[in-house]
């Protein structure tokens, strides 16, 4: 009886620290590195490499300043930005996808002015095709 007591704590335990210690959901594994919101373009293609797609959506209206995040309760959050005068400025909005095969989910990253601000999972990757050489083309060589 004490055995199993044991037991059942032990493995409770180690459940605890493997939750805790797994990345959070707004985030995603690229080989061994990990990539959060927040971060810079240039940081997830260090990380990731070039996506497979890379769309420019257009321009959003943004708040300039420090923003503040706080948590009021779990799951939801809230952005606001402290000062007299709130402006705003037009930011860019870019989209890229990363396909890691058919046996992994693809991603969709949304960057606003250069900063990670969303990640969806957008289904399972696919084998890309190598592009085969048209009939009749010779190979060209650089000496």
């Amino acid at each position: 009886m004490i055995f199993r007591l044991r037991q059942y704590l032990f493995v409770t335990a180690l459940l605890v620290v493997v939750l805790y210690s797994s990345t959070p959901a707004y985030a995603f594994r690229c080989g061994n590195k990990i990539v959060t919101e927040d971060m810079h373009e240039l940081q997830v293609r260090a990380a990731c490499g070039d996506p497979v797609t890379v769309r420019h959506l257009g321009y959003v209206l943004r708040g300039v300043g420090m923003p503040v995040r706080r948590i009021p309760s779990p799951g939801m959050s809230v952005e606001r930005y402290p000062g007299v005068g709130h402006y705003t400025q037009e930011v860019a909005v870019t989209e890229y996808v990363y396909n890691f095969g058919p046996r992994k989910l693809m991603r969709r990253l949304l960057f606003e002015a250069g900063i990670l601000v969303s990640i969806e999972t957008i289904g399972y990757g696919y084998r890309e095709k190598k592009q085969a050489r048209e009939p009749g083309v010779a190979r060209q060589h650089s000496d």
